[in-house]
C-alpha cells in the first residue's frame, strides 16, 4: 500500500524554493513543439503529469533533451506533429489531456489518447463539443476517456461562449485554433488563470483580448507560425500555498518561499487567507517570462473563519483542499459553496474533503456542492488514515494538516503526490515535518 504518514511537530522554519508551476510546465512544453525554432525552458517541474506529457510528444516526432535541469526542445510547427504508432497516454493530468486533444484537432491523422483510471472517470465532454464544432472528429466513451480523435489540417474559426469558467477548455480551443484560416473568439464570463494567452504572446501568436462588461473576449487569428522563445518558470502557487498552509497552522513557524509565480487569476486564495488573519507578507515583485513573480512568507497565524461563495471557490479550484485543513484550525466557522467543479477533479473532492474531516473528528456538515466547517478553539484531533482517491491535493492537504493536529495522520495511495510536485516530502521534512 503506498501509505505516508504525518506526526505533530512544534515548528517548522526555512527558506525554499518550489517546484515550477505545472500548468506552465504543460503550456510551455507545448508551445515549444509547435514552435518554429529551438525552446529552452528553465524551471519545468519534473513530475509525473509533465513526463507523461513530454513522452506523448517526442512519441508525435518532437525532439526534446533535459540538459540540467532545463529542457531543450526542437519545434516542428503547428501542423508538424507526426501520427503516432501507439495509443497516447496521458497519465493523471486533465490540463495536458485537454489541451492536447485541442492541439491533434489541427492535425490531419487520427489517434487514441487514454489515461489512468482517475483520469478516465473526468468530463471531457466540455472540450468535445467545440472541437467538434471547428470540425474535429472526436469519439469518446460517454464524454470521457479513452478517446479517439481525427483532427482537420484547418479547423474552423468559431465564437464560443465559455458557461463553464474552465481555463482548459478556453486553452484547448485557442491551441486547436492556431490552424484556423480566420477569427477564433471565446468569450469569457468568469475569469480563469490566463498563462495560455500569456505564453501565446511570447511566442508571437496574434491573440487579442478585450474586456467589454465584465467578460473577456479573447481572440487569436491563425495561421501564422509561432516562433520559440526562452521560458522560465517560477513556483507554483498552489503547491506553495499547501507548504505555506504548514506554518499558518503550526506554532513558532515561518516558511518564506521565494519565485512563487503571483498571477492575478492565481490570487483568489491569498486574499481569502489574508479575510482569515493570515500572516502572510510578500516582497520582492518581478516579472519573469510576462510572469509576475515574488517572495512569499507565511508565519503562524490565530486563524478566523469565512464564508465564501461560487466565484471565489471558482478561482481558487485547486486550493478548496488545503482551505478546507486551515478552515478546520480557525477559530469561528467556515463555509463554501458553488463547488460544483470540485466533483470533477482528481477526486470528488467535497466528498473526500467531508470524509477525511469527519475522520480527523472535525465538525463538518454538507451542503449543496459545498460544506460547512464548524470552528475549532483546540488543534483538530486527526489520528486517522485517510483516502486520497488518487488526488495529489488531497493527500498533501492531509499531510499537512498531520504536523499541527493531535494525533498523527495516515494518508493511503500517497504515490499520487508524484503527478505534481514529487520531492513535496523531502521539502516538508527539511522544514521540519516529520513525514515518513
Amino acid at each position: 500500500m503506498n501509505q505516508l504518514s504525518s506526526s505533530p511537530i512544534n515548528s517548522l522554519k526555512g527558506i525554499i524554493n518550489i517546484p515550477g508551476d505545472k500548468s506552465i510546465s504543460h503550456r510551455s512544453l507545448i508551445l515549444g513543439a509547435l514552435s518554429i525554432g529551438v525552446t529552452k525552458i528553465d524551471g519545468l517541474v519534473f513530475s509525473e503529469d509533465t513526463l507523461n506529457l513530454i513522452n506523448v510528444l517526442k512519441t508525435m516526432g518532437v525532439k526534446i533533451i533535459k540538459k540540467g535541469k532545463k529542457i531543450i526542445i526542437y519545434g516542428v510547427g503547428i501542423g508538424g506533429l507526426k501520427k503516432p504508432n501507439k495509443t497516447l497516454f496521458m497519465g493523471n493530468s486533465g490540463t495536458a489531456t485537454r489541451l492536447m486533444i485541442g492541439v491533434l484537432s489541427n492535425q490531419e491523422f487520427k489517434v487514441n489518447i487514454s489515461g489512468d483510471k482517475s483520469l478516465s472517470k473526468r468530463p471531457m465532454s466540455r472540450i468535445i463539443e467545440p472541437l467538434t464544432e471547428m470540425g474535429a472528429e472526436i469519439k469518446s466513451k460517454d464524454g470521457k476517456l479513452p478517446i479517439t480523435i481525427k483532427g482537420v489540417n484547418e479547423t474552423l474559426p468559431i465564437n464560443y461562449n465559455l458557461t463553464i469558467p474552465s481555463a482548459q477548455v478556453k486553452s484547448s480551443i485557442l491551441l486547436a485554433s492556431l490552424g484556423t484560416p480566420g477569427l477564433t473568439t471565446v468569450i469569457e464570463n468568469e475569469i480563469t488563470r490566463n498563462h495560455t494567452e500569456i505564453l501565446l504572446k511570447l511566442f508571437g501568436a496574434n491573440i487579442k483580448i478585450k474586456r467589454k462588461k465584465n467578460k473577456n473576449l479573447i481572440s487569436l487569428r491563425g495561421q501564422q507560425e509561432l516562433i520559440a522563445k526562452n521560458v522560465k518558470i517560477s513556483g507554483d502557487p498552489s503547491s506553495a500555498l499547501i507548504v505555506g498552509a504548514s506554518a499558518l497552522i503550526t506554532p513558532n513557524s515561518e516558511i518564506k518561499i521565494k519565485n512563487v509565480n503571483v498571477n492575478k487569476t492565481r490570487f483568489t486564495f491569498f486574499n481569502v487567507l489574508k479575510k482569515m488573519n493570515a500572516n502572510i507578507h510578500i516582497s520582492k515583485k518581478k516579472y519573469i517570462s510576462n510572469e509576475e513573480t515574488a517572495d512569499i512568507t507565511f508565519k503562524s497565524s490565530k486563524l478566523k473563519g469565512i464564508h465564501i461563495g461560487k466565484k471565489t471557490v471558482t478561482g481558487m479550484i485547486d486550493e478548496m483542499p488545503i482551505f478546507s485543513i486551515i478552515a478546520s484550525f480557525a477559530s469561528t466557522n467556515s463555509s463554501f459553496s458553488g463547488g460544483e467543479e470540485l466533483k470533477y477533479k482528481e477526486s470528488n473532492r467535497i466528498d473526500t474533503i467531508y470524509n477525511g474531516l469527519l475522520k480527523c473528528k472535525v465538525k463538518v456538515k454538507k451542503k449543496l456542492n459545498g460544506l460547512i466547517i464548524i470552528g475549532n478553539k483546540n488543534k483538530p484531533y486527526g489520528g486517522s488514515t485517510i483516502q486520497s482517491n488518487f488526488d495529489h491535493r488531497i493527500a498533501m492537504s492531509f499531510l499537512v494538516m498531520g504536523t499541527a493536529s493531535k494525533k498523527r495522520i495516515k494518508i493511503n495511495e500517497s504515490n499520487c503526490i508524484k503527478t505534481s510536485f514529487p520531492n513535496f516530502t523531502t521539502l516538508m521534512n527539511n522544514l521540519g515535518a516529520k513525514i515518513s
